[in-house]
């Protein structure tokens, strides 16, 4: 026993020995010298738990919204009829050609169980037969309803033996960015394709004050009128364009918001025509040089630089210098953001209207009016109907009143006058003056005539 417990104390003594003797002269020292001239760098990192599929991509799951969806986005298939030479015989002497078919073609989604498509106007402009194939490869002939061609929609209207798949109106004011979105349609007719992407961007302007939402999804020529949707399969927007200098896609697409189009299809539905309501304010562009001479290019809102009379408004007494920065509950910080939230309300419709007037919060309830000026052709003037008022102080009884123009001719001093009169024609009205003036000529001289606050006489010419 005693020879058992000398062994076990000389094993443990000789094994302290050991590990003494690493740790002096063997292992090296691992020392971190911070010092007060020469900080470490220091990171905030989240905490939230990783998940065990990985991050982004991998925990949406897109099949149940495809599946909802590729069943109602349709072909569409544009058959237009055109006229001209097909020889260099038929071009000098004017022997009128021969009758020649054009096809484009598109995509549209259907809305309703009994039929109606809304699709792009761009797709079905001048189309002389219409034809939808649907993802069961059925054909049909299909009737334009309606269309606007200012938020580039169209309503078609097929008859189906059966109740069709179709999909509902989402919320495109709810869509957020960087939500996950699919779409879906038929580029280079290859049907039922999906793409998915991000929402990148909303309220994007792309220069005709209309409010799109932007995605990174694939769209091609052939997908315009067809779905975005999003990870439930709500219709949220109908794509339209595509940012490219080759005509296919370099990683920017656009579509008109969901509840634009609901509303120009309701409206086409029940009017026969699309109602558009109007604030009847005007703006200024942020990188124009006016913005920039009066501090006006970084306001966070719209900049109320002129309130159109007798506008919803002018009722409502809101004031140029105003900051618009709320309607009802949508954040306003530019022009689109605006004029894409109206355009999804009618005449009638009664907003809020959230302004900051010189560091004042003002809260003011607006009732939209229909429109009540037009932009004239070429040279962009917006012109209204004279008003009793105007008739009396004028002493005319014809003629519209120049209410606004472009930039360029700011310095003329026409807003305010009456316009009555475009080269030996006279203006009645602004679809008269419309129609005139759709008819000028690039290459020529063109009159104005006008009356001024005094009712003299002047005349503008424009080369």
């Amino acid at each position: 026993m005693k020879k058992i417990s000398s062994l076990l104390l000389v094993s443990i003594f000789a094994g302290a020995i050991t590990l003494g003797a690493y740790k002096l002269f063997i292992e090296k020292p691992n020392y971190a010298l911070v010092t007060e001239a020469n900080q470490p760098t220091t990171f905030n990192t989240s905490y939230t738990p990783t998940s065990a599929k990985g991050a982004g991509i991998n925990e949406v799951d897109f099949t149940i919204a495809a599946e909802k969806t590729v069943n109602a986005v349709v072909h569409v298939k544009n058959v237009a009829v055109s006229s001209g030479p097909t020889s260099l015989m038929d071009f000098f002497y004017g022997s009128g050609g021969s009758q020649r078919a054009q096809v484009g073609t598109g995509s549209g989604v259907i809305i309703t169980p009994d039929g109606y498509i809304v699709t792009n106007n761009h797709v079905v402009a001048k189309a002389s037969q219409l034809q939808i194939t649907l993802n069961n490869n059925k054909t049909y002939e299909a009737e334009l309803v309606g269309a606007d061609p200012t938020t580039d929609v169209a309503l078609l209207k097929i008859d189906a033996e059966e109740s069709l798949p179709y999909l509902a109106f989402g919320d495109s004011d709810n869509t957020k960015i960087g939500e996950w979105v699919l779409a879906v349609g038929n580029p280079f007719n290859l049907t039922s394709t999906v793409t998915a992407g991000i929402v990148s961007a909303k309220a994007r302007n792309l220069g005709r004050n209309q409010s799109f939402i932007q995605t990174d999804a694939a769209v091609n020529p052939g997908n315009s009128g067809g779905a975005l949707v999003n990870t439930n399969g709500d219709l949220v927007g109908i794509n339209t364009a595509i940012s490219s200098q080759t005509g296919s896609y370099v990683g920017y697409s656009f579509a008109i918001p969901s509840n634009i189009a609901k509303k120009i299809v309701e409206d086409i539905m029940e009017y026969g025509n699309v109602r558009k309501g109007v604030l009847g304010i005007s703006s200024v562009q942020p990188n124009s040089s006016y913005a920039l001479e009066n501090g006006l290019s970084e306001v966070d809102g719209v900049y109320v630089n002129k309130i159109e009379e007798d506008s919803g408004a002018d009722d409502a007494d809101l004031k140029e210098g105003d900051v618009i920065k709320m309607v009802d509950n949508i954040r306003v910080r530019k022009f689109p953001d605006l004029t894409g939230y109206i355009s999804s309300k009618r005449p009638g419709d009664k907003i809020q209207v959230k302004v900051d007037r010189g560091g004042e919060e003002i809260i003011a309830y607006v009732t939209l009016k229909e429109v009540q000026t037009i932009q004239l052709p070429m040279i962009g003037l917006t012109v209204k109907d004279v008003s009793k008022e105007d008739q009396k102080k004028f002493k005319i009884k014809e003629g519209v009143k120049i209410t606004d123009v472009p930039e360029r001719l700011k310095g003329y001093g026409l807003e305010g006058k009456i316009l009555i009169g475009l080269d030996d024609e006279k203006i009645e009205d602004k679809e008269d003056a419309k129609n005139l003036f759709s008819q000028i000529s690039r290459y020529g001289t063109t009159s104005l005539t006008i009356l001024n606050e005094d009712g003299e006489r002047e005349r503008i010419i424009f080369q």
